[in-house]
Protein backbone atom coordinates (compact mmCIF):
# COMPACT_ATOMS: atom_id res chain seq x y z
CA UNK A 1 0.00 0.00 0.00
CA UNK A 2 1.70 3.13 -0.97
CA UNK A 3 0.69 6.68 -1.71
CA UNK A 4 1.04 8.49 -4.95
CA UNK A 5 4.42 9.66 -4.33
CA UNK A 6 6.11 6.93 -2.85
CA UNK A 7 7.87 5.94 -5.78
CA UNK A 8 11.62 7.22 -6.57
CA UNK A 9 12.66 8.33 -9.88
CA UNK A 10 15.92 7.48 -11.95
CA UNK A 11 17.99 10.65 -12.08
CA UNK A 12 20.77 11.80 -10.37
CA UNK A 13 21.98 9.92 -7.20
CA UNK A 14 20.78 11.47 -4.34
CA UNK A 15 22.38 12.89 -1.27
CA UNK A 16 19.90 12.67 1.77
CA UNK A 17 20.78 10.19 4.59
CA UNK A 18 20.66 6.60 4.11
CA UNK A 19 19.57 4.25 6.71
CA UNK A 20 21.55 1.11 7.30
CA UNK A 21 21.75 -1.80 9.54
CA UNK A 22 23.76 -2.31 11.93
CA UNK A 23 25.28 -5.93 12.07
CA UNK A 24 29.04 -6.12 12.31
CA UNK A 25 31.34 -7.69 9.75
CA UNK A 26 34.52 -10.04 11.32
CA UNK A 27 36.90 -9.71 8.38
CA UNK A 28 40.11 -12.33 8.59
CA UNK A 29 42.35 -9.61 9.37
CA UNK A 30 42.85 -7.75 12.70
CA UNK A 31 41.13 -3.95 12.63
CA UNK A 32 43.25 -1.10 11.30
CA UNK A 33 44.53 0.77 14.15
CA UNK A 34 43.51 4.23 12.26
CA UNK A 35 39.76 3.23 12.19
CA UNK A 36 40.32 3.70 16.17
CA UNK A 37 39.92 0.15 17.20
CA UNK A 38 42.56 -1.62 19.72
CA UNK A 39 44.14 -5.15 18.57
CA UNK A 40 43.23 -7.77 20.94
CA UNK A 41 47.05 -8.22 21.24
CA UNK A 42 47.40 -4.74 22.87
CA UNK A 43 44.22 -4.64 25.67
CA UNK A 44 46.39 -1.67 28.18
CA UNK A 45 44.64 1.23 28.68
CA UNK A 46 45.70 4.47 26.35
CA UNK A 47 48.14 6.84 29.15
CA UNK A 48 45.85 9.65 30.60
CA UNK A 49 46.48 13.08 30.09
CA UNK A 50 47.83 15.55 32.40
CA UNK A 51 46.10 18.31 33.55
CA UNK A 52 49.28 20.43 34.11
CA UNK A 53 53.23 20.11 34.56
CA UNK A 54 54.65 19.34 37.97
CA UNK A 55 53.24 19.37 41.21
CA UNK A 56 49.53 20.80 41.96
CA UNK A 57 49.51 24.46 43.03
CA UNK A 58 48.91 24.68 47.10
CA UNK A 59 45.40 26.77 47.57
CA UNK A 60 45.51 28.89 49.99
CA UNK A 61 42.67 29.40 52.93
CA UNK A 62 40.52 25.96 53.96
CA UNK A 63 37.18 27.28 52.41
CA UNK A 64 36.04 26.22 48.70
CA UNK A 65 34.42 28.85 46.17
CA UNK A 66 30.84 27.45 45.52
CA UNK A 67 31.95 27.64 41.86
CA UNK A 68 34.66 25.03 42.87
CA UNK A 69 32.31 22.48 43.97
CA UNK A 70 30.57 21.49 41.27
CA UNK A 71 29.71 22.61 37.63
CA UNK A 72 26.86 22.41 35.33
CA UNK A 73 26.95 19.21 34.42
CA UNK A 74 27.80 17.36 37.52
CA UNK A 75 31.47 16.95 37.23
CA UNK A 76 34.11 18.80 39.71
CA UNK A 77 36.35 21.38 38.26
CA UNK A 78 39.71 20.55 37.95
CA UNK A 79 40.70 23.44 40.46
CA UNK A 80 38.88 21.43 43.16
CA UNK A 81 41.07 17.94 42.92
CA UNK A 82 43.32 17.87 45.80
CA UNK A 83 44.84 15.29 48.07
CA UNK A 84 43.34 13.76 50.74
CA UNK A 85 39.44 13.42 52.07
CA UNK A 86 37.16 16.98 51.17
CA UNK A 87 34.44 17.29 53.26
CA UNK A 88 31.79 20.30 52.84
CA UNK A 89 30.22 21.71 56.20
CA UNK A 90 26.59 22.86 56.11
CA UNK A 91 26.26 26.35 58.07
CA UNK A 92 25.44 24.69 61.05
CA UNK A 93 28.83 22.92 61.18
CA UNK A 94 27.87 19.66 60.63
CA UNK A 95 29.12 17.56 57.70
CA UNK A 96 27.32 17.60 54.23
CA UNK A 97 27.18 14.95 51.70
CA UNK A 98 28.00 15.98 47.91
CA UNK A 99 25.49 15.56 45.72
CA UNK A 100 25.88 16.05 41.93
CA UNK A 101 23.49 17.57 40.02
CA UNK A 102 22.18 18.09 36.30
CA UNK A 103 22.08 21.32 34.77
CA UNK A 104 18.46 21.59 35.99
CA UNK A 105 19.21 21.16 39.35
CA UNK A 106 18.24 17.63 39.69
CA UNK A 107 20.73 14.89 41.82
CA UNK A 108 22.16 12.65 39.01
CA UNK A 109 21.47 8.76 40.09
CA UNK A 110 24.34 6.96 41.73
CA UNK A 111 25.87 3.73 40.26
CA UNK A 112 23.96 0.98 41.88
CA UNK A 113 20.79 2.73 40.93
CA UNK A 114 22.26 2.61 36.87
CA UNK A 115 23.01 -0.87 36.80
CA UNK A 116 19.12 -1.59 38.89
CA UNK A 117 18.27 0.48 36.11
CA UNK A 118 19.08 -2.20 33.57
CA UNK A 119 18.61 -5.57 35.17
CA UNK A 120 18.00 -7.63 32.03
CA UNK A 121 21.66 -6.79 30.40
CA UNK A 122 22.24 -10.93 31.72
CA UNK A 123 19.64 -11.59 29.10
CA UNK A 124 21.25 -9.58 26.31
CA UNK A 125 23.81 -12.48 23.91
CA UNK A 126 26.04 -12.00 21.39
CA UNK A 127 25.06 -13.61 18.13
CA UNK A 128 28.17 -15.40 15.50
CA UNK A 129 26.95 -15.98 12.17
CA UNK A 130 28.36 -17.45 9.26
CA UNK A 131 26.88 -16.61 6.17
CA UNK A 132 26.87 -18.13 2.65
CA UNK A 133 25.30 -16.20 0.25
CA UNK A 134 23.96 -16.66 -3.24
CA UNK A 135 25.87 -15.51 -6.14
CA UNK A 136 23.43 -14.20 -8.25
CA UNK A 137 25.95 -13.93 -11.61
CA UNK A 138 26.70 -17.42 -11.25
CA UNK A 139 23.54 -19.04 -10.03
CA UNK A 140 24.74 -22.37 -9.59
CA UNK A 141 27.20 -21.36 -6.81
CA UNK A 142 27.16 -19.49 -3.61
CA UNK A 143 30.09 -17.06 -2.49
CA UNK A 144 32.56 -17.30 -0.21
CA UNK A 145 31.03 -17.19 3.65
CA UNK A 146 31.99 -14.69 5.53
CA UNK A 147 31.14 -14.33 9.59
CA UNK A 148 29.32 -11.53 11.50
CA UNK A 149 28.85 -10.84 15.19
CA UNK A 150 25.63 -8.85 16.67
CA UNK A 151 23.47 -8.64 19.68
CA UNK A 152 19.94 -10.51 20.80
CA UNK A 153 18.35 -10.92 23.84
CA UNK A 154 16.31 -14.24 25.87
CA UNK A 155 12.97 -13.74 26.03
CA UNK A 156 10.25 -16.35 27.35
CA UNK A 157 9.64 -19.66 26.04
CA UNK A 158 13.19 -20.80 25.70
CA UNK A 159 13.75 -18.18 22.65
CA UNK A 160 15.93 -15.51 21.42
CA UNK A 161 14.99 -13.13 19.33
CA UNK A 162 17.62 -10.50 17.11
CA UNK A 163 18.04 -8.99 13.66
CA UNK A 164 16.66 -11.64 10.17
CA UNK A 165 19.78 -9.38 8.38
CA UNK A 166 22.06 -10.77 11.38
CA UNK A 167 21.34 -14.20 10.53
CA UNK A 168 20.67 -13.68 6.17
CA UNK A 169 21.62 -16.81 4.10
CA UNK A 170 23.06 -18.42 7.40
CA UNK A 171 25.32 -21.48 7.34
CA UNK A 172 25.83 -21.48 11.25
CA UNK A 173 24.76 -19.49 13.99
CA UNK A 174 25.98 -19.62 17.50
CA UNK A 175 25.35 -17.66 20.96
CA UNK A 176 27.17 -16.66 23.92
CA UNK A 177 25.88 -15.24 26.98
CA UNK A 178 27.45 -12.21 28.87
CA UNK A 179 30.82 -13.10 30.98
CA UNK A 180 30.44 -16.87 29.55
CA UNK A 181 33.50 -17.99 27.46
CA UNK A 182 30.86 -21.01 25.53
CA UNK A 183 29.82 -20.66 22.34
CA UNK A 184 26.50 -22.33 22.18
CA UNK A 185 25.15 -23.81 18.76
CA UNK A 186 21.36 -22.08 18.04
CA UNK A 187 18.74 -23.41 15.70
CA UNK A 188 17.04 -20.70 13.68
CA UNK A 189 12.81 -21.45 14.82
CA UNK A 190 11.89 -18.31 12.12
CA UNK A 191 12.92 -15.18 10.35
CA UNK A 192 10.84 -12.33 9.59
CA UNK A 193 12.02 -10.65 6.66
CA UNK A 194 9.09 -7.78 6.38
CA UNK A 195 10.04 -6.57 10.14
CA UNK A 196 13.73 -7.77 10.10
CA UNK A 197 13.12 -9.82 13.27
CA UNK A 198 14.60 -13.19 13.60
CA UNK A 199 13.69 -16.23 16.78
CA UNK A 200 16.50 -18.87 17.33
CA UNK A 201 16.59 -21.51 20.35
CA UNK A 202 19.28 -23.54 21.97
CA UNK A 203 18.83 -26.90 22.25
CA UNK A 204 21.94 -27.26 25.11
CA UNK A 205 20.03 -26.90 28.92
CA UNK A 206 23.20 -25.46 30.09
CA UNK A 207 22.45 -22.09 27.47
CA UNK A 208 19.28 -20.83 29.93
CA UNK A 209 20.69 -21.98 33.48
CA UNK A 210 21.11 -18.52 35.83
CA UNK A 211 18.95 -15.60 33.12
CA UNK A 212 15.94 -14.59 33.23
CA UNK A 213 13.95 -13.65 29.90
CA UNK A 214 13.58 -10.10 29.02
CA UNK A 215 10.02 -8.93 29.99
CA UNK A 216 7.99 -6.55 27.18
CA UNK A 217 6.96 -2.55 27.87
CA UNK A 218 4.68 -0.93 26.74
CA UNK A 219 5.06 1.88 23.59
CA UNK A 220 6.96 4.25 24.97
CA UNK A 221 6.31 8.03 24.60
CA UNK A 222 8.37 10.86 22.96
CA UNK A 223 11.10 11.96 25.30
CA UNK A 224 10.89 8.97 27.42
CA UNK A 225 14.30 7.48 27.90
CA UNK A 226 15.69 4.47 26.35
CA UNK A 227 18.76 2.41 26.93
CA UNK A 228 20.57 0.14 24.50
CA UNK A 229 22.40 -2.74 25.43
CA UNK A 230 24.46 -5.10 22.82
CA UNK A 231 27.60 -6.05 21.61
CA UNK A 232 29.02 -3.29 19.13
CA UNK A 233 32.08 -2.38 17.26
CA UNK A 234 34.36 -1.13 19.72
CA UNK A 235 35.47 -3.91 21.75
CA UNK A 236 34.51 -7.19 23.00
CA UNK A 237 32.30 -6.80 26.09
CA UNK A 238 28.55 -5.35 26.57
CA UNK A 239 27.81 -1.79 25.73
CA UNK A 240 25.35 0.26 26.95
CA UNK A 241 23.98 3.61 25.36
CA UNK A 242 21.10 6.04 26.32
CA UNK A 243 19.51 8.56 24.86
CA UNK A 244 15.50 9.32 24.38
CA UNK A 245 12.30 8.88 22.21
CA UNK A 246 12.91 11.62 19.68
CA UNK A 247 9.99 10.23 17.46
CA UNK A 248 7.50 8.02 16.38
CA UNK A 249 5.94 7.51 13.21
CA UNK A 250 6.02 4.83 9.68
CA UNK A 251 9.26 3.95 8.76
CA UNK A 252 10.68 2.16 5.93
CA UNK A 253 12.60 -1.09 7.02
CA UNK A 254 15.83 -1.48 4.77
CA UNK A 255 16.40 -4.93 5.31
CA UNK A 256 12.39 -5.57 5.16
CA UNK A 257 11.77 -3.15 2.06
CA UNK A 258 8.69 -2.53 3.78
CA UNK A 259 7.41 0.30 6.23
CA UNK A 260 5.90 -0.22 9.47
CA UNK A 261 5.69 1.11 12.54
CA UNK A 262 9.26 2.41 13.83
CA UNK A 263 11.14 4.45 16.93
CA UNK A 264 13.64 7.09 16.39
CA UNK A 265 15.97 7.28 19.18
CA UNK A 266 19.05 9.53 19.85
CA UNK A 267 21.32 6.69 21.72
CA UNK A 268 24.27 5.62 19.78
CA UNK A 269 23.78 2.17 17.66
CA UNK A 270 26.84 1.18 15.86
CA UNK A 271 27.89 -1.81 13.84
CA UNK A 272 27.15 -4.89 16.09
CA UNK A 273 24.02 -3.28 17.71
CA UNK A 274 21.88 -4.76 15.58
CA UNK A 275 18.99 -7.38 17.65
CA UNK A 276 20.03 -5.78 21.21
CA UNK A 277 17.30 -4.81 23.24
CA UNK A 278 15.97 -0.61 24.16
CA UNK A 279 14.95 -0.86 27.62
CA UNK A 280 13.29 1.82 29.21
CA UNK A 281 13.74 2.73 32.52
CA UNK A 282 12.20 -0.46 34.50
CA UNK A 283 14.44 -2.83 32.62
CA UNK A 284 12.02 -3.77 29.87
CA UNK A 285 11.87 -4.10 26.59
CA UNK A 286 10.57 -1.49 24.64
CA UNK A 287 11.96 -2.20 21.11
CA UNK A 288 15.20 -3.99 19.13
CA UNK A 289 18.05 -2.03 18.18
CA UNK A 290 18.14 -2.66 13.83
CA UNK A 291 19.27 0.44 11.78
CA UNK A 292 21.09 4.03 11.92
CA UNK A 293 20.90 6.79 9.73
CA UNK A 294 24.33 7.23 8.45
CA UNK A 295 25.17 11.01 6.65
CA UNK A 296 27.55 13.86 7.27
CA UNK A 297 25.26 15.92 8.84
CA UNK A 298 23.38 13.56 10.90
CA UNK A 299 24.53 12.79 14.49
CA UNK A 300 23.17 9.83 16.80
CA UNK A 301 19.69 8.85 15.07
CA UNK A 302 19.13 5.32 15.59
CA UNK A 303 16.12 3.33 14.58
CA UNK A 304 14.00 0.25 17.17
CA UNK A 305 11.55 -1.99 16.27
CA UNK A 306 8.92 -1.16 18.76
CA UNK A 307 7.09 -4.00 20.76
CA UNK A 308 3.71 -3.90 18.54
CA UNK A 309 6.26 -5.06 15.88
CA UNK A 310 7.69 -7.22 18.17
CA UNK A 311 4.67 -8.78 19.73
CA UNK A 312 3.17 -9.35 16.41
CA UNK A 313 5.91 -11.66 15.29
CA UNK A 314 5.89 -13.97 17.90
CA UNK A 315 2.37 -13.77 17.96
CA UNK A 316 2.41 -14.87 14.31
CA UNK A 317 4.73 -17.86 14.74
CA UNK A 318 2.85 -19.15 18.01
CA UNK A 319 -0.40 -19.40 15.44
CA UNK A 320 0.73 -20.75 12.99
CA UNK A 321 4.41 -22.53 13.98
CA UNK A 322 5.85 -20.35 11.47
CA UNK A 323 6.18 -16.50 10.09
CA UNK A 324 3.38 -15.92 8.01
CA UNK A 325 3.96 -12.05 7.25
CA UNK A 326 2.68 -8.63 7.61
CA UNK A 327 -0.69 -8.03 5.50
CA UNK A 328 -1.37 -5.10 3.78
CA UNK A 329 -3.48 -3.27 1.33
CA UNK A 330 -2.75 -4.12 -2.33
CA UNK A 331 -3.62 -0.59 -3.23
CA UNK A 332 -1.92 2.93 -4.61
CA UNK A 333 -3.54 5.59 -3.07
CA UNK A 334 -3.63 9.34 -3.77
CA UNK A 335 -4.18 12.37 -0.81
CA UNK A 336 -7.60 14.25 -0.88
CA UNK A 337 -6.60 17.22 0.27
CA UNK A 338 -7.15 19.48 -2.75
CA UNK A 339 -10.84 20.82 -1.78
CA UNK A 340 -11.89 20.59 -5.94
CA UNK A 341 -10.73 17.18 -5.71
CA UNK A 342 -12.96 16.33 -3.02
CA UNK A 343 -15.74 18.00 -4.66
CA UNK A 344 -15.29 16.26 -8.03
CA UNK A 345 -14.96 12.97 -6.70
CA UNK A 346 -18.65 13.77 -4.81
CA UNK A 347 -17.64 13.88 -1.45
CA UNK A 348 -19.83 16.47 1.21
CA UNK A 349 -17.70 18.37 3.62
CA UNK A 350 -17.56 16.32 6.83
CA UNK A 351 -16.22 13.12 4.37
CA UNK A 352 -12.27 12.42 4.38
CA UNK A 353 -10.46 9.67 3.09
CA UNK A 354 -8.10 9.16 0.12
CA UNK A 355 -8.27 7.89 -3.04
CA UNK A 356 -7.40 4.71 -4.69
CA UNK A 357 -5.64 4.81 -8.15
CA UNK A 358 -4.29 1.49 -8.59
CA UNK A 359 -5.53 -2.06 -7.08
CA UNK A 360 -3.13 -5.23 -7.66
CA UNK A 361 -4.48 -8.10 -9.59
CA UNK A 362 -3.05 -10.43 -6.84
CA UNK A 363 -4.71 -9.47 -3.91
CA UNK A 364 -7.98 -9.62 -2.52
CA UNK A 365 -8.59 -6.69 -2.66
CA UNK A 366 -9.32 -6.37 -6.15
CA UNK A 367 -12.52 -8.38 -6.11
CA UNK A 368 -13.91 -5.37 -3.78
CA UNK A 369 -11.95 -1.98 -4.73
CA UNK A 370 -12.13 -0.10 -7.92
CA UNK A 371 -10.01 2.85 -9.35
CA UNK A 372 -11.38 6.66 -7.93
CA UNK A 373 -12.85 4.50 -4.84
CA UNK A 374 -12.38 6.82 -2.15
CA UNK A 375 -11.81 4.55 1.37
CA UNK A 376 -13.35 6.23 4.56
CA UNK A 377 -12.26 4.27 7.33
CA UNK A 378 -10.46 1.04 7.70
CA UNK A 379 -12.39 -0.83 10.69
CA UNK A 380 -14.21 1.52 12.19
CA UNK A 381 -11.54 4.39 12.25
CA UNK A 382 -11.93 7.19 9.84
CA UNK A 383 -9.31 7.87 7.65
CA UNK A 384 -8.21 11.90 6.94
CA UNK A 385 -7.28 13.48 3.51
CA UNK A 386 -3.95 13.05 4.16
CA UNK A 387 -4.22 8.86 4.93
CA UNK A 388 -3.40 9.46 8.69
CA UNK A 389 -5.26 8.40 11.41
CA UNK A 390 -5.41 8.89 14.78
CA UNK A 391 -2.44 7.52 16.94
CA UNK A 392 -2.26 8.77 21.01
CA UNK A 393 -2.89 12.05 22.31
CA UNK A 394 -1.76 14.98 19.71
CA UNK A 395 -0.08 12.26 17.17
CA UNK A 396 -1.50 10.84 13.71
CA UNK A 397 -0.25 8.27 12.23
CA UNK A 398 -0.47 6.56 8.72
CA UNK A 399 -3.28 4.38 8.50
CA UNK A 400 -0.83 1.30 7.46
CA UNK A 401 -0.40 1.26 10.92
CA UNK A 402 -3.89 -0.42 11.89
CA UNK A 403 -3.70 -2.87 8.18
CA UNK A 404 0.35 -3.75 9.78
CA UNK A 405 -1.69 -4.58 13.24
CA UNK A 406 -3.54 -7.41 11.62
CA UNK A 407 -2.61 -10.68 10.66
CA UNK A 408 -2.40 -12.88 7.43
CA UNK A 409 -6.12 -14.21 6.73
CA UNK A 410 -8.14 -11.84 9.07
CA UNK A 411 -10.80 -9.95 7.89
CA UNK A 412 -11.52 -5.74 8.16
CA UNK A 413 -14.38 -3.61 7.47
CA UNK A 414 -13.45 -1.00 5.07
CA UNK A 415 -16.20 1.56 4.10
CA UNK A 416 -15.75 3.41 1.04
CA UNK A 417 -17.72 6.19 -1.19
CA UNK A 418 -18.35 5.22 -4.58
CA UNK A 419 -20.36 7.08 -7.14
CA UNK A 420 -21.49 9.41 -4.42
CA UNK A 421 -22.81 6.11 -2.23
CA UNK A 422 -21.01 4.69 0.81
CA UNK A 423 -20.12 1.12 0.54
CA UNK A 424 -19.17 -1.08 3.11
CA UNK A 425 -16.88 -4.79 2.71
CA UNK A 426 -15.06 -7.28 4.82
CA UNK A 427 -12.05 -7.68 2.97
CA UNK A 428 -9.49 -10.56 3.79
CA UNK A 429 -6.22 -9.60 4.04
CA UNK A 430 -3.30 -10.99 2.25
CA UNK A 431 0.58 -10.37 1.98
CA UNK A 432 1.78 -8.56 -0.92
CA UNK A 433 3.11 -10.58 -4.15
CA UNK A 434 5.28 -8.11 -6.14
CA UNK A 435 6.59 -8.53 -9.57
CA UNK A 436 10.07 -8.29 -8.51
CA UNK A 437 10.24 -9.48 -5.25
CA UNK A 438 12.16 -7.70 -2.62
CA UNK A 439 13.18 -11.28 -0.91
CA UNK A 440 14.07 -14.97 -2.21
CA UNK A 441 13.92 -15.78 1.54
CA UNK A 442 16.73 -17.65 1.93
CA UNK A 443 16.49 -20.16 -1.08
CA UNK A 444 18.61 -20.04 -3.81
CA UNK A 445 18.12 -18.44 -7.07
CA UNK A 446 16.83 -20.24 -10.20
CA UNK A 447 18.26 -20.19 -13.39
CA UNK A 448 18.04 -22.33 -16.86
CA UNK A 449 20.74 -22.37 -19.51
CA UNK A 450 20.72 -23.39 -23.20
CA UNK A 451 23.50 -22.91 -25.70
CA UNK A 452 25.18 -20.49 -23.20
CA UNK A 453 22.30 -18.87 -22.67
CA UNK A 454 22.01 -17.82 -18.79
CA UNK A 455 17.98 -17.48 -17.62
CA UNK A 456 16.95 -15.90 -14.31
CA UNK A 457 14.06 -14.28 -12.55
CA UNK A 458 14.60 -10.83 -10.96
CA UNK A 459 14.26 -9.59 -7.83
CA UNK A 460 15.93 -6.77 -5.43
CA UNK A 461 18.37 -8.84 -4.07
CA UNK A 462 19.67 -9.89 -7.98
CA UNK A 463 19.54 -6.07 -8.54
CA UNK A 464 21.64 -5.01 -6.07
CA UNK A 465 24.10 -7.84 -6.42
CA UNK A 466 24.54 -6.67 -10.34
CA UNK A 467 24.02 -2.88 -9.75
CA UNK A 468 25.24 -2.21 -6.11
CA UNK A 469 23.46 -0.45 -3.42
CA UNK A 470 22.67 2.16 -6.10
CA UNK A 471 20.61 -0.15 -8.09
CA UNK A 472 17.73 2.20 -8.32
CA UNK A 473 19.91 4.62 -10.52
CA UNK A 474 22.30 2.53 -12.46
CA UNK A 475 20.35 -0.79 -13.00
CA UNK A 476 18.70 -0.49 -16.92
CA UNK A 477 15.70 1.38 -17.43
CA UNK A 478 13.15 -0.97 -18.06
CA UNK A 479 14.04 -3.17 -15.68
CA UNK A 480 13.84 -0.12 -12.98
CA UNK A 481 10.32 0.88 -14.50
CA UNK A 482 9.14 -2.61 -14.22
CA UNK A 483 9.99 -3.12 -10.88
CA UNK A 484 8.73 0.38 -9.56
CA UNK A 485 5.59 0.43 -11.12
CA UNK A 486 4.52 -2.21 -12.78
CA UNK A 487 2.07 -4.74 -11.07
CA UNK A 488 2.09 -9.31 -11.42
CA UNK A 489 -1.48 -10.21 -13.52
CA UNK A 490 -0.58 -13.38 -11.38
CA UNK A 491 0.65 -15.34 -8.88
CA UNK A 492 3.34 -17.01 -10.08
CA UNK A 493 3.93 -14.72 -12.88
CA UNK A 494 7.65 -13.31 -12.92
CA UNK A 495 10.56 -11.45 -14.69
CA UNK A 496 12.61 -13.61 -16.49
CA UNK A 497 16.02 -11.73 -17.80
CA UNK A 498 18.59 -13.41 -20.25
CA UNK A 499 21.37 -12.45 -17.14
CA UNK A 500 24.20 -13.38 -19.38
CA UNK A 501 25.86 -15.33 -22.26
CA UNK A 502 28.39 -17.65 -22.16
CA UNK A 503 30.22 -17.55 -24.67
CA UNK A 504 30.85 -20.15 -27.56
CA UNK A 505 30.32 -20.84 -31.34
CA UNK A 506 26.72 -21.72 -31.23
CA UNK A 507 25.94 -17.83 -29.52
CA UNK A 508 28.19 -15.70 -31.91
CA UNK A 509 27.15 -11.92 -32.21
CA UNK A 510 24.77 -12.61 -28.83
CA UNK A 511 27.70 -12.12 -26.57
CA UNK A 512 26.62 -8.40 -25.16
CA UNK A 513 23.02 -9.25 -24.18
CA UNK A 514 23.00 -9.03 -20.53
CA UNK A 515 19.92 -8.49 -18.19
CA UNK A 516 17.78 -8.33 -21.10
CA UNK A 517 13.84 -9.14 -20.52
CA UNK A 518 12.53 -11.85 -22.36
CA UNK A 519 8.95 -11.07 -23.52
CA UNK A 520 8.38 -14.41 -25.88
CA UNK A 521 9.59 -17.77 -26.98
CA UNK A 522 8.36 -18.64 -30.31
CA UNK A 523 5.42 -16.63 -29.88
CA UNK A 524 4.39 -17.54 -26.99
CA UNK A 525 4.18 -14.78 -23.75
CA UNK A 526 6.55 -15.89 -21.15
CA UNK A 527 4.79 -16.10 -18.03
CA UNK A 528 7.78 -17.24 -15.40
CA UNK A 529 11.08 -19.10 -15.69
CA UNK A 530 10.02 -22.68 -15.17
CA UNK A 531 7.12 -22.27 -18.34
CA UNK A 532 10.16 -21.16 -20.55
CA UNK A 533 12.12 -24.23 -19.30
CA UNK A 534 9.36 -26.10 -19.83
CA UNK A 535 8.22 -24.82 -23.26
CA UNK A 536 12.41 -24.75 -24.65
CA UNK A 537 12.59 -28.78 -23.39
CA UNK A 538 10.08 -29.43 -25.30
CA UNK A 539 10.12 -27.78 -28.30
CA UNK A 540 9.99 -29.57 -31.91
CA UNK A 541 10.17 -26.54 -33.78
CA UNK A 542 13.38 -25.93 -36.05
CA UNK A 543 14.43 -22.70 -34.77
CA UNK A 544 14.30 -21.53 -30.87
CA UNK A 545 13.50 -17.59 -31.32
CA UNK A 546 13.64 -15.71 -28.01
CA UNK A 547 11.89 -12.36 -28.44
CA UNK A 548 13.48 -9.76 -25.82
CA UNK A 549 13.02 -6.50 -25.00
CA UNK A 550 14.15 -3.73 -27.25
CA UNK A 551 12.93 -4.99 -30.09
CA UNK A 552 15.75 -7.61 -30.32
CA UNK A 553 15.15 -11.85 -31.22
CA UNK A 554 17.67 -14.46 -30.83
CA UNK A 555 17.26 -17.32 -32.98
CA UNK A 556 19.28 -20.69 -32.85
CA UNK A 557 18.62 -23.99 -34.48
CA UNK A 558 16.91 -26.00 -32.05
CA UNK A 559 18.88 -29.49 -32.55
CA UNK A 560 22.19 -27.80 -32.57
CA UNK A 561 21.58 -25.68 -29.34
CA UNK A 562 20.27 -28.63 -27.30
CA UNK A 563 23.38 -30.90 -28.31
CA UNK A 564 26.00 -28.04 -27.63
CA UNK A 565 24.61 -27.41 -23.77
CA UNK A 566 26.45 -30.26 -22.30
CA UNK A 567 29.73 -28.61 -24.09
CA UNK A 568 29.34 -25.54 -22.87
CA UNK A 569 28.39 -26.68 -18.97
CA UNK A 570 31.12 -28.76 -18.79
CA UNK A 571 33.61 -26.16 -19.65
CA UNK A 572 32.58 -24.00 -16.97
CA UNK A 573 31.48 -26.65 -14.47
CA UNK A 574 28.07 -26.20 -14.25
CA UNK A 575 26.73 -29.00 -12.66
CA UNK A 576 23.01 -28.47 -14.47
CA UNK A 577 21.58 -26.58 -17.12
CA UNK A 578 18.52 -26.18 -15.20
CA UNK A 579 18.18 -25.69 -11.01
CA UNK A 580 16.48 -28.12 -8.85
CA UNK A 581 13.06 -25.96 -8.01
CA UNK A 582 12.53 -26.04 -11.67
CA UNK A 583 13.28 -29.68 -12.20
CA UNK A 584 10.00 -30.62 -10.47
Amino acid sequence: MKPSNSKRKRGRKPTKPVAETMDLQLPSSSLAADEGQVSPADSSPPPTSRLSRGRPRKTRGHSIPDEDVASGDGKLPPSSLKRGPQHIFASNGERADLVMVTAAGEPLPRWDQVVKAVPSMDAVVKVFCVHTEPNFSLPWQRKRQYSSSSSGFIIGGRRVLTNAHSVEHYTQVKLKKRGSDTKYLATVLAIGTECDIAMLTVNDDEFWEGVSPVEFGSLPALQDAVTVVGYPIGGDTISVTSGVVSRMEILSYVHGSTELLGLQIDAAINSGNSGGPALNDKGKCVGIAFQSLKHEDVENIGYVIPTPVILHFINDYEKSSEYTGFPILGIEWQKMENPDLRKAMGMMPDQKGVRVRRVEPTAPESEFLKQSDIILSFDGVDIANDGTVPFRHGERIGFSYLVSQKYTGETALIKVLRNAKVHEFNIRLATHKKLVPAHIKGRPPSYFIIAGFVFTAISVPYLRSEYGKDYEYDAPVKLLEKHLHAMAQSSDEQLVVVSQVLVADINIGYEDIVNTQVVAFNGKPVKNLKSLANMVESCTDEFLQFDLDYEQIVVLQAKTAKAATPDILTTHCIPSAISADLKS
